[in-house]
């Protein structure tokens, strides 16, 4: 999964003069194309463009409503995306079921294999006489 982090900028409100652009909508145009070209060159990724109400103070005791237009910008987090480049994915080979013995253990040779080969004897304090 990866992991974004987000940046959030105010969008422009005024078109920035630059030479050989007329003024108007193209002027205005150049500025939100540099400023996103400045944001993707540190890696930003545009996501969307916001309006967003914000309340402002109006004179001594008052406030207005007022609406704000912003760029969202992502990106992904530098030490996630290393990890998971850096963290092999391991798959475990499939187990195969153990062998099912070729003759049952009560047919197998030397008798009941619920009784020891060999007999075993007793400590001597538990002997009974």
């Amino acid at each position: 999964m990866q992991i974004y982090e987000y940046k959030v900028v105010p969008a422009p409100e005024k078109a920035v003069k630059a030479k050989g652009v007329k003024p108007g909508a193209a002027r205005f145009a150049h500025t939100l194309e540099t400023l996103m070209n400045a944001l993707g060159a540190e890696g930003w990724e545009y996501l969307r463009a916001d309006t967003l109400p914000a309340t402002e103070r109006a004179g001594l005791t008052g406030s207005q409503k007022i609406y704000r237009n912003i760029l969202i910008f992502r990106r992904i987090l530098e030490e996630e995306a290393t990890a998971s480049a850096e963290t092999p994915i391991l798959i475990a080979a499939p187990v195969a079921p153990d062998p099912a013995p070729e003759t049952p253990p009560e047919e197998q040779p030397g008798g009941d294999p619920a009784e020891p080969e060999t007999p075993v004897e007793a400590p001597a304090d538990l002997r009974v006489t």
